[in-house]
This record gives C-alpha cells, sequence and structure tokens, in this order.
C-alpha cells in the first residue's frame, strides 16, 4: 500500500489557524489586526506562516520557551558590540547571544518578523530622537507592541584617514575636497545623519566621490583602513578603534526596540546591567563620544 504522506502548507488561512490555535475566527482577525500574530495580507486576505506562528506560540507559552535566546539586529555600535560578547562570553552554552549589524531599517524588519529579539536603532539628533525614533516604529506592523529603551548617546560624524585630520579641515571644507567615500546603505541610520547634514551645506549626496557602499559602522572605517576610502559617516567610536581622525556633526541616541515580553528576559536584563555598569563607563570613555547616564531608561512604549 503507497503511503500517503499529509502536505503541510508553508502558509495558513484565518480558519486554518482558528482550527490549529483552537479559537475563533473573530479572534484571529483581530490578534492580525492589532499585529499580535504574525500574519500578512495577500489580495485582501490574511495569510499565516506556519513557522512563525508555532514560534509565536513558544514564545508566548509560560513566559516563553525562547528566553535562553536574546538575538540583537541593527545599528551598529563598538561599545554594544563588547558588551553583548562578554556577555555572551559569560551565557556560555546555557543560551544563544548574538549581535548582528543590519542597520537601523533591516533590524526593525527583522523585529517585526520575529527573527531578532531586540534592534539598535539612531535616526536623527538626540534632540529629536523623543520624536523621530517613535515615527520611524510606526512605519511597521506590530510596533504597538514594542518599547524603546535609551542605551547611551553618542557622537556621529565623519571618520577620516589620519593623514587628512592632520590637515585640520573644518565640515564643510571636507565635504567640498575631492575624496573617495565609503558610503552607508539605505535605511543605515549614519547615512540618514549624513544626508542631514549635506543638506546644512547644500552639498548633493551625488556630487561626493563614492567608491564603495560599506554595510556598518565598523565596516566602514575598516574601508578607510584598507585604503579603500578615504571618508565615510560613523561614530566617533568606530573612528577611535580603527586609528582613524574624526570631525564630529553631532550627538544622536542609540536606543533597543523590542517587544515589551523581551525586556523582562533576564538576558536582556543583564544586558542593560552591564549598559549601566562602571566597566562599560570606562570603555565608553576610551572609546570616545559616549553618554550612558539614560541607560536602561524606557524612553517610548509605557501605557
Amino acid at each position: 500500500m503507497a503511503a500517503v504522506l499529509e502536505h503541510r502548507s508553508a502558509f495558513m488561512n484565518v480558519k486554518e489557524v482558528a482550527d490549529y490555535l483552537n479559537l475563533n475566527e473573530k479572534k484571529v482577525y483581530a490578534l492580525a489586526a492589532e499585529g499580535r500574530i504574525p500574519g500578512t495580507k495577500v489580495t485582501g486576505k490574511w495569510m499565516f506562516p506556519r513557522e512563525l506562528v508555532d514560534r509565536w506560540m513558544l514564545e508566548s507559552s509560560h513566559g516563553g520557551l525562547l528566553t535562553d535566546r536574546l538575538v540583537l539586529a541593527g545599528s551598529d555600535d563598538p561599545l554594544l558590540y563588547r558588551v553583548v560578547l562578554r556577555l555572551a562570553r559569560d551565557t556560555g552554552a546555557s543560551g544563544l547571544v548574538s549581535y548582528t549589524a543590519t542597520g537601523t531599517k533591516l533590524g526593525l524588519s527583522l523585529l517585526q518578523g520575529h527573527r531578532a529579539d531586540a534592534c539598535g536603532l539612531h535616526w536623527g539628533p538626540s534632540g529629536e530622537s523623543h520624536l523621530r525614533h517613535p515615527a520611524l516604529l510606526s512605519q511597521y506592523g506590530g510596533h504597538r507592541r514594542w518599547v524603546l529603551i535609551r542605551a547611551f548617546r553618542r557622537e556621529q560624524g565623519l571618520m577620516i584617514q589620519p593623514d587628512l585630520a592632520l590637515q585640520g579641515l573644518e565640515l564643510e571644507q571636507l565635504l567640498r575636497q575631492p575624496l573617495r567615500w565609503a558610503m552607508r546603505q539605505e535605511g543605515a541610520g549614519a547615512q540618514r545623519f549624513l544626508q542631514e547634514a549635506l543638506a546644512r551645506f547644500s552639498v548633493s549626496g551625488e556630487d561626493l566621490g563614492q567608491t564603495t557602499t560599506a554595510l556598518s559602522e565598523r565596516d566602514a572605517a575598516c574601508a578607510i583602513t584598507l585604503g579603500l576610502a578615504d571618508i565615510a559617516p560613523g561614530a566617533r567610536s568606530a573612528a577611535t578603534e580603527n586609528g582613524l581622525g574624526f570631525v564630529a556633526t553631532g550627538s544622536e541616541s542609540f536606543d533597543l526596540a523590542l517587544e515589551r515580553g523581551i525586556y523582562f528576559r533576564k538576558l536582556f536584563q543583564d544586558l542593560i546591567a552591564r549598559l549601566k555598569s562602571p566597566d562599560s563607563d570606562r570603555l565608553g570613555e576610551l572609546l570616545g563620544g559616549y553618554d550612558l547616564q539614560e541607560a536602561g531608561e524606557l524612553v517610548w512604549g509605557q501605557d
């Protein structure tokens, strides 16, 4: 007798999800509309990826079965990278702690898709972050379940090769020099900051001599170190760790976006405790350009 294999579609409709979770269809529609269950509309009909629904169930059960995991994505930062690295070392094989620099917008898409637990982001000057960051989050489904936690403030600007730094050029002079630029990808906070600095001096990005595209702050610094570029947008700390010069264009808030439930995970609380520690203060002083006084503060999302 031929074996009959049950075909399980990768996607479920509302009725199938309702049967799968033992809910009525009206409740499934409500969960989807509120962004509380992973799903998407296709030609006007809700569809739900089976794999993500399974993961959502695990995460929702008794505080979540994935509480031994902390996967960070989003914007790159040298201090955060080192803090996460030490947290991963101390966690050992008892949990998964990782940090992948993807840029702000891709990180938020990963957070929306439940493929990351938290996203580092920066989107303009510190003085406007209380407006800009929530406005940015509102573009993503499920943002009503998210909170923003302050990691730190840091200096943002231009990283330049050491010989160029010795010339003591001002910001506007640098922007008008025939230099080789390492630009950041679209959706990166550093690129957004650069575009606004260019606008202040009526300079177009198309007027700059881009030679390569860097995918993180440290990738941009590396491009200069390897001689592929003379200048790139980035944080002071990324310039410091690569022995580069730096010209500041302003200060920015670096926040962590995550779901409320993940905020209470022990691994995330351990991360915040480390950011608030004297060790992080000392590291911030060595790298330069950091202000960690607000580390761990809830800056948006309180009901």
